[in-house]
This record gives structure tokens, C-alpha cells and sequence, in this order.
């Protein structure tokens, strides 16, 4: 896993280090994508056991795991384009340990996207915000994505409070529930649904303004509302006189989802193709750094390509990949510098008309 190094303190681990810092541009998304992680508190009616994962592709065998009356959060994230939801049953009875314990036997599974079924504790939601954050220090990254109950979605005062609450970078907080003809989902319930909406979408995406199946949100925000949700951080469920859409994809920071499902996955990326032909392989001398940084350099390019990045022109003096100049690469540590904008989606478009 690529792992945030501090300077001062260099890892001992072998392994491909990979520092983000604030100044420097949004990183891009790679690696395995589709994936959404989430606990299930009830499973009665199906041949699943309690502590165990099981890994749902189609509705069909989620009826058969786990009841038909169970699985609405799995076809949510399903309907919504994860390519499979990993699941672990809880026990009957759980208490906190047991939710630590359901985290923890997460950190062994690769996934992208981590939601609770129906809501949580605002205490469960700590903890579970403060274990993504140290998940991510230690190298591995995925997004939480977070909603409320009926009374904080009939309130957005209440729900940008929690979103300031849940302020990260990897975080996602829903505040308006949705109905449907059959019936009415909390944000929290239908948090589901946006996990594997942001988990399905390809990396030059995002989920801004994407059309839900649904009939109307549980509450219409005035325009005033929804643009202090949207300063919040909030993500914003809105009618638009014909459809729900998504008003904005927007992490609890403020900041674009498709820009951190980017800095996610080329720390996944990048240590991955270390890991499996760099790593204990290649001398550290000139040709040897060479080697690396032509494929990292080539990995790149196939992601500016997909209209994920843009590189540096070929005349800049700055390029795309280069050994630091302020650190020497020598021994077994290999000090890199990475260099390129991202792409963002056009989602303000201004229009002046002269007559």
C-alpha cells in the first residue's frame, strides 16, 4: 500500500511512498473500482451466518443470503452501478466492540466505498470517520458516505451541522431523503444508493446531476438553502420540476468527489505497479529510476488520455515525473515528484449574449 511518509520520520517498510500534499493538484482515481462495503444487521429469511463477508453481484443471490426483506440497501448500491457489494453480517445483538470489530475485518478487503444500511449513531459515524482517516494514513482508501434520519432531512440546518461534524476529504454526508410510489427512504437509508453511485462511475466522471429513480425528495430546499448546503459540503438531493438529481457531488470538505476518488486511486495505482514489478526488482541507479519513472510516466499518460489529467506540455521545464531534486535517491529509497492538473467536469456554464 502507498503510505503517506513524513520526512523527518521515513518509513521501514519497503514499499512505494507516496507524500500528498495540500498545495500540490488533486490526484487522479485507478485501481479496482465498484466496490461498496457495508455492515447488515438483519438477514433472517436467508442462509447467511452472523461475522461473515459475503461479496453480492446481483439481487437474486442477495435474496438468497440474506431474505428479501433485507436487502433493499444492496439493490440500491447495485442499481446504482457497483459492480458488487461486500457485505458482513453482524450479530443479532452488537455492541460497540462488534462494530469495531466488523471495521477492522474491513481493512482486509479491497473496496471503494464504505456506507451503513439504514443510518448510524452519530457516535458510530465518529468512529467510523476517525477509522477511514486512519486507514488512509496507513495506505489504504476509500470513501464513507453518511445520511441522516427523518428529522435532521427535514431540517438542513441541522444536516450541515452534521456535515461540519463528518469534515473530511473522504467523506460524504447526504441530508435529503427521497420517495418513491411505494415509499419514503431517509437520507440515511438511501445512502446506499449514492455509495454505489459514486463507487460505479467511471473516473472521468462525475456524479454531479445525476438523475435518481425516484419520485420527489422527502424536502424541497429553496434556492438560498441549497447553495448554503452546498458551502457546507452537504450533498444536496433537489427536484428540478421533472427529476431528482444529484445538485453537486461534494465530499463533508467541500472539495469534488471526482477529484478525491483521484488522489485515492493513483496512491492505490502506483503502489500496486511497484509492488508488483518495481519493488525488490530494479537497481537504484540511473537506469533503474529511469525504468520507473517511464512507466509511472506511462500510466499517466493513459490516464490523460481518458481525459482524467493533463500533463505538462513537452517544452515546460517541469516534467511530469522526476527524482526530487531536494532528496538523493540512493541506497534502497527512491524519491519522486509527480506533476500534472487534473480535469475537472463542466458543471457552471456562464452564457453572455450579445445583441
Amino acid at each position: 500500500m502507498a503510505t503517506q511518509w513524513d520526512p523527518t520520520n521515513l518509513p521501514i517498510r519497503p514499499g512505494l511512498y507516496i507524500n500528498f500534499k495540500e498545495a500540490a493538484i488533486a490526484q487522479i482515481n485507478g485501481g479496482d473500482r465498484g466496490i461498496v462495503a457495508m455492515p447488515l444487521f438483519t438477514y433472517t429469511g436467508g442462509t447467511a451466518t452472523a461475522k461473515q463477508f459475503y461479496t453480492v453481484e446481483n439481487e437474486v443471490d442477495a435474496t438468497s443470503l440474506f431474505g428479501a426483506a433485507n436487502v433493499q440497501p444492496i439493490k440500491f448500491a447495485l442499481q446504482a452501478g457497483a459492480a458488487e457489494v461486500l457485505v458482513y453480517t453482524m450479530p443479532a445483538t452488537p455492541a460497540d466492540a462488534d462494530h469495531t470489530d466488523m471495521r477492522e475485518a474491513f481493512e482486509a478487503r479491497p473496496f471503494n466505498v464504505f456506507v451503513y444500511p439504514a443510518g448510524a449513531t452519530d457516535a458510530q459515524q465518529d468512529n467510523t470517520l476517525t477509522w477511514c482517516q486512519t486507514n488512509r494514513e496507513e495506505g489504504k482508501h476509500f470513501m464513507v458516505v453518511f445520511g441522516g434520519d427523518a428529522t435532521s432531512d427535514q431540517d438542513p440546518v441541522e444536516g450541515n451541522a452534521n456535515t461540519a461534524r463528518l469534515d473530511d476529504d473522504y467523506s460524504v454526508n447526504v441530508i435529503v431523503g427521497v420517495t418513491t410510489s411505494e415509499t419514503n427512504y431517509t437520507s440515511g437509508q438511501y445512502a446506499p444508493y449514492i455509495a454505489g453511485l459514486i463507487a460505479g462511475k467511471q473516473i472521468n466522471q462525475a456524479i454531479t446531476y445525476a438523475v435518481l429513480p425516484v419520485d420527489d425528495v422527502t424536502k424541497r430546499l429553496r434556492n438560498s438553502e441549497i447553495k448554503t448546503a452546498l458551502q457546507a459540503g452537504s450533498l444536496v438531493l433537489t427536484h428540478d420540476g421533472e427529476k431528482v438529481k444529484v445538485e453537486q457531488g461534494l465530499t463533508t470538505s467541500g472539495k469534488k468527489i471526482r477529484s478525491i476518488r483521484a488522489r485515492q486511486a493513483i496512491s492505490t495505482d502506483l503502489a500496486k505497479v511497484a509492488r508488483d514489478s518495481y519493488i525488490g526488482q530494479l537497481s537504484n541507479n540511473e537506469s533503474g529510476q529511469t525504468s520507473l519513472i517511464a512507466a509511472i510516466t506511462a500510466y499517466l499518460e493513459t490516464l490523460e488520455n481518458e481525459d482524467v489529467l493533463i500533463l505538462p506540455d513537452m517544452e515546460d521545464e517541469t516534467p511530469a515525473v522526476q527524482l526530487d531534486p531536494n532528496r538523493e535517491s540512493v541506497g534502497d529509497s527512491v524519491f519522486l515528484l509527480i506533476n500534472y492538473t487534473e480535469v475537472d467536469s463542466m458543471e457552471r456554464i456562464f452564457i453572455t449574449i450579445q445583441l
